[in-house]
């Protein structure tokens, strides 16, 4: 009796384990993680506007809220792009495609986290923060993922909403917008093109079986999708200084901005030297390093401009 009691408990933590397994592919817990971080940038530059403690209880709503929304989007997102899932190799593996979860309970888990945590962040934040959120998911589903279907400039349309977290942890600091959230947004809206034209690169096959536009797919040769990822991280550069004239951060995070930024161009060039096509298996290297470089530039760039805020 006490082994079957045993086995019993061990197979419902297994069911449990794989439940929460789900739920965490299912919002896409990693990219949330990354959008709650540079929502905290936002958020602390803001305060620091308003002369308060960028530790505070307002931190913790505007996090826990942009989290929800982030999470509620991406189960959406899943709902929506369920078929093109099941035809993609790396995405195939996903509760909905694989069959470990409906659509119909991912829908209402997604509508819920969405709803919620925009009304969250409404009640708790302010208005303008729980309008702006709710708006980016908005753009997010009914306008960059229907288009990545249609056209390679979805990528451009998806990078408007891409770029909110650090406007929304800035709003909900301060309860309105300013120059400087400008320059955070225009950082995080550049940064996403050698990003995501990484992805696209790398997956290239996998987006082709699915039916996604992406440049790389249209662009077989690669010329175009490695120009835009050259032109995206060189302006970089200059568009990543703008806090120093701001006032928003000092000497060392000028230096060290322009230090990473060249970096990234750097390896941005290694898609261009030599050039192969995207269709090319050697050329996969080149798009792998891009894509580490551009996961450590952000954070690393983000982290810098807090630490060096006073000077």
């Amino acid at each position: 009796m006490d082994g079957a009691n045993g086995q019993n408990v061990g197979s419902t933590l297994q069911t449990l384990v794989s439940r929460l397994r789900d739920y965490a592919e299912l919002t896409k817990a990693r990219i949330t993680a990354l959008i709650v971080l540079t929502t905290w940038c936002g958020y602390f530059f803001g305060a620091r506007r308003m002369g308060i403690s960028s530790w505070s209880v307002g931190l913790l709503h505007a996090l826990f809220g942009v989290a929800l929304v982030s999470s509620g989007t991406a189960a959406l997102n899943e709902v929506l792009e369920s078929g093109v899932d099941g035809r993609m190799r790396r995405t195939a593996g996903r509760p909905l495609p694989a069959g470990r979860m409906s659509r119909t309970h991912a829908a209402i888990v997604g509508l819920t986290l969405t709803l919620s945590g925009s009304a969250y962040l409404a009640i708790y934040a302010n208005l303008l923060t729980g309008l702006l959120v709710f708006l980016t998911s908005l753009v997010y589903l009914a306008a960059y993922t229907p288009l990545k279907k249609v056209s390679p400039f979805c990528t451009f349309v998806g990078a408007f909403p891409g770029a909110m977290p650090v406007v929304l942890g800035w709003t909900a600091a301060r309860g309105k917008l300013e120059y400087e959230t400008l320059v955070l947004f225009a950082i995080m809206f550049v940064w996403q093109f050698p990003h995501f034209l990484s992805i696209a690169w790398l997956y290239r096959e996998d987006y082709e079986q699915g039916g996604i536009r992406m440049l790389p797919v249209v662009d077989s040769d690669g010329k175009s999708t490695v120009w835009r990822i050259l032109a995206y991280s060189a302006a970089l550069i200059p568009v990543s200084i703008l806090p120093v004239a701001l006032g928003m951060s000092g000497r060392w995070y000028l230096i060290g901005a322009i230090l990473m930024g060249a970096a990234l161009f750097r390896v941005s060039m290694g898609m261009a030297y030599p050039q192969l096509p995207a269709t090319a298996n050697a050329s996969k290297p080149s798009a792998r390093r891009l894509l580490q470089a551009t996961i450590l530039y952000l954070p690393a760039l983000f982290a810098l401009m807090m630490a060096n805020s006073g000077s």
